[in-house]
């Protein structure tokens, strides 16, 4: 017994010590640099002055005013909720479809988590190619009947913006199919046997069954998928490059505008 307690001891000092060194880096890397940017946002500081000044809540009275950053806030929350919903809605039904065992249908999970490993930027470039006047989407609607002219996909704000909201949400979708499919893959198939035996039909099985069993997977996709849209910048800098008229730049592009562009730190 005596020896247990030394070796508990020890576990103890030695998790102790982890801990210790686990709060330090999180007080250095993400605590400090919040407090250092609260106290720069007293100032007026620029890089382009030697010198900083105290000026109170000048800078929190100016965002009141700020008609860019109401208009920045606003699509990125907008784009947000849309590309949250849209892409988990999609992935979820893409696990679905693609929850087999045969060789074809994991190429096809393959494919599907593509979007995901490709460089925002790629992406971004690829699809304002794509959604151009003569570009392929246009081509293939005309071809396909459904429009008689091009549309300028990214010419006016109303469009620029769905425009994001479907690119950001393709490239979500390889993510959100791959969660999915995990979550699915770990229902007991004895589950949904059982189901069938009491002759619940499809939907049923599906609403009794799956979405409760995905319910922790959902919180994951949710959350991480919010996470992304909220900081989103290397796919929309190359898609729009944050326009029309500013339609479409987000909060992380705006903050870039304001601090690398302006030289406004302290704003």
């Amino acid at each position: 017994m005596k020896l247990l307690r030394v070796r508990l001891a020890r576990l103890d000092t030695g998790l102790g010590a982890v801990a210790a060194l686990a709060l330090a880096l999180y007080l250095a890397f993400l605590i400090m640099p919040v407090l250092l940017s609260l106290k720069t946002s007293f100032t007026n500081q620029n890089i382009l002055f030697p010198n900083s000044s105290f000026v109170g809540l000048a800078n929190y009275r100016q965002m009141l005013h700020d008609t860019a950053l109401r208009a920045s806030v606003e699509f990125t929350l907008d784009l947000a909720v849309t590309v949250t919903v849209a892409a988990n809605v999609a992935g979820l039904g893409f696990a679905i479809l693609l929850n087999r065992t045969s060789l074809s249908y994991r190429v096809l999970r393959t494919l599907a988590f593509l979007p995901q490993v490709i460089s925002g930027i790629i992406a971004g470039f690829a699809w304002s190619w794509m959604l151009s006047p003569d570009g392929l989407v246009n081509h293939l609607l005309e071809a396909a009947g459904l429009i008689s002219q091009p549309v300028n996909w990214l010419g006016t704000p109303q469009l620029a913006q769905l425009s994001a909201a479907v690119v950001v949400s393709w490239v979500l979708t390889g993510f959100t199919t791959v969660v999915y499919l995990a979550a699915l893959q770990n229902i007991p198939r004895e589950l949904y046997e059982a189901c069938s035996i009491d002759g619940a039909n499809g939907f049923q099985r599906f609403r009794t069954i799956t979405l409760r069993m995905v319910a922790p997977a959902t919180t994951i996709s949710v959350v991480i998928s919010l996470i992304t849209v909220l900081k989103l910048y290397d796919i929309i800098t190359a898609l729009t490059g944050g326009g029309p008229a500013f339609a479409t730049q987000s909060m992380a592009m705006y903050i870039i505008s304001v601090g690398f562009s302006n030289d406004a730190y302290g704003y």
